[in-house]
């Protein structure tokens, strides 16, 4: 009978650690300023609005670990429907230098590319605005960053 009690503890402890994992790993990856992705923009604003809008602190939700802000309470349920499917990809970091480098790269919020109803973020300062050079070689820039980002987050 022990041994039985004692494989139930370790089997659900088990459970309970790896559920938790992808949490505490996301949050490691991810581009989080404060805990909050995208530096608090809106990431449905993108799709819909297709701009930059600054989400606000009253309208925080958490998905697996990662906070966002939104605009709208509209936005933040439109987001708990689908949440992957509005998340920037590669974890918030900027796309051309995960492609090129396979680096993790500050973005700036307002330099963006829906690309196959994905969230693309890039690298824009100093007069060094990344996705101009990403719509150069995007396929090729693209399945290298889709590569560095598996190697990186998983």
């Amino acid at each position: 009978m022990k041994p039985a009690i004692i494989f139930l503890v370790t089997l659900f402890t088990g459970i309970h650690v790896f559920s938790q994992y992808p949490a505490a790993l996301r949050k490691k990856d991810f581009n989080l300023e404060d805990g909050i992705a995208i530096q608090g923009y809106d990431p449905v604003a993108y799709f819909k609005q297709n701009k930059a809008v600054k989400g606000k602190k009253e309208l925080p939700f958490a998905y697996n670990g990662v906070t966002y802000y939104f605009n709208t309470p509209e936005n933040k349920e439109e987001f708990k429907k689908n949440p992957a499917g509005y998340e920037p990809q590669y974890g918030g970091w900027c796309a051309y230098a995960m492609g090129n480098t396979g680096e993790k790269v500050e973005i700036d919020p307002g330099t963006f590319k829906i690309l196959n109803s994905k969230l693309y973020l890039f690298y824009n300062r100093f007069f060094n605005n990344t996705l101009k050079t990403w719509n150069k070689d995007e396929a090729a820039l693209k399945n290298k960053a889709d590569a560095n980002w598996q190697k990186i987050f998983h």
